[in-house]
């Protein structure tokens, strides 16, 4: 009973960790928001959060438990799962299912806080909780069921292999908001007429960096419940191979250190140094297990440098990514699923007749994933903006969501100063911003 409740407690604290996480998000998109919108940014993460954790409750966990071999449901396998099953509240024989859901939940609002930076200043508080709760209750969870369950198809079939979630989490959430941000539109004053950009800044980068690195804290926690406890034996991954903390620490630490100096090497600016350590843990999370910890370290750097240059890419395509949040969350999960293809190829895999990790198992595993994400971004956001329902009237959008959509002011007294809330200021496209990296 001792190692069962050892067990209970280790996960216990990656869930409170795990909220440092969202701690950081909201520190993150507030600083990255001008004056006028800093409260909406952090009160719509709050209120993502809030709404998924009853919807996933009610059929997020289901969707898990019930879709891993595709999209026929497994009702038996499932039942456990249901709201009213013995297991989903309190039951003194079972030690497991509260903690597991509950890591799971906080899985699902990561997905929604990364959604959210990208498409501050803009959207109906209301269109992004809806968005919210599909994303973080229903679509990524479906993809953790396929390439995340012990008995997913991707795995079993594939020999798909994603210990950290780059895919689950990071790439589909990463392709769900690119989605969005199709349909949402850029910021009013973001794009001139000719197409070329007008950097946007948000009024505390120095918050913004804090709340990265709150969100690296919180990624312990992440990790944490990304490994299986076994009572009285090894740790496993999620699909039951042999697997230490040790590995997770050596390749979790190289791959931030090595983010951070790509994406330093390449913008010389703050926030994306600190974007680009997040990028390096994203991708060296399928391999975290097994891989060479230098291996992580240059495999961290390359993606992380490479990630401001694909927000450039947007920028010039029109595409207003407020925080980069595409670039980080799905280039840095679908490159390094892509990369563990070649240097994790031939790891065995301990289902029955699986094969094993490969790269087209990684490569294909990875397409699946990115589509899973982006046609239900895309599709139910753009029947949001056939509505009207998606964005807020340019008019509100001009005074400031805290006004309109909180309603409050996060600093009341700067209008004694004179100052604007309002900026938009013109420069020429290649000055350095939060949500434009230059190149080296």
């Amino acid at each position: 009973m001792s190692d069962t409740i050892n067990m209970e407690i280790f996960y216990w604290w990656c869930i409170a960790f795990m909220i440092v996480i969202h701690a950081g998000f909201l520190s993150y998109e507030i600083g990255a928001s001008r004056l006028k919108n800093a409260l909406t940014a952090g009160v719509k993460n709050i209120l993502a959060f809030a709404f998924i954790v009853p919807t996933f409750f009610f059929f997020g966990w289901w969707i898990y438990n019930g879709f891993a071999g595709g999209i026929v449901p497994d009702l038996a396998g499932a039942a456990a799962s249901l709201p009213w099953s013995a297991s989903m509240g309190p039951n003194v024989q079972d030690n497991a299912t509260g903690i597991f859901w509950a890591a799971f939940v906080l899985f699902a609002a990561t997905t929604a806080s990364i959604m959210s930076g990208a498409i501050i200043e803009r959207t109906r508080m209301s269109a992004f909780i809806v968005l919210a709760i599909l994303l973080g209750s229903v679509v990524w969870i479906l993809g953790a069921a396929w390439s995340w369950h012990p008995k997913g198809w991707m795995t079993s079939e594939w020999g798909f292999h994603d210990v950290g979630c780059a895919g689950a989490v990071h790439l589909i959430a990463g392709f769900f908001t690119l989605g969005v941000v199709m349909n949402v539109g850029a910021r009013l004053g973001r794009f001139n007429a000719d197409g070329s950009a007008n950097p946007i800044v948000g009024h505390s980068m120095p918050m913004s960096v804090i709340g990265l690195m709150l969100v690296i804290v919180g990624f312990f926690g992440f990790l944490g419940g990304c490994i299986i406890y076994n009572v009285g034996g090894q740790w496993t991954n999620i699909y039951g191979q042999p697997a230490t903390l040790s590995a997770f620490a050596f390749n979790a630490l190289m791959g931030f250190a090595g983010g951070l100096i790509g994406a330093y090497l390449t913008t010389r600016e703050p926030f994306w140094m600190m974007s680009g350590g997040l990028v390096g843990i994203v991708s060296v999370a399928p391999g975290l297990d097994v891989y060479y910890p230098p291996l992580a370290y240059v495999i961290g750097m390359g993606v992380a440098a490479a990630a401001p240059l694909v927000q450039n890419q947007l920028v010039r395509r029109g595409l207003d990514d407020a925080v980069g949040a595409f670039a980080v969350h799905g280039f840095g999960g679908f490159a390094g699923l892509a990369i563990s293809g070649l240097f994790l190829a031939g790891y065995p895999n301990v289902a029955e007749g699986a094969p094993a990790v490969n790269f087209l198992g990684q490569l294909g595993g990875a397409v699946v994933l990115a589509a899973l994400g982006f046609l239900p971004g895309y599709l139910v956001s753009l029947a949001m903006k056939k509505a009207g329902w998606l964005r807020v009237p340019a008019h509100a959008e001009e005074r400031g969501l805290d006004l309109v959509e909180v309603p409050a002011q996060a600093y009341p007294e700067w209008a004694i100063t004179g100052a604007s809330t309002t900026v938009a200021a013109s420069a020429p496209a290649v000055q350095p911003s939060m949500i434009q990296a230059k190149t080296a």
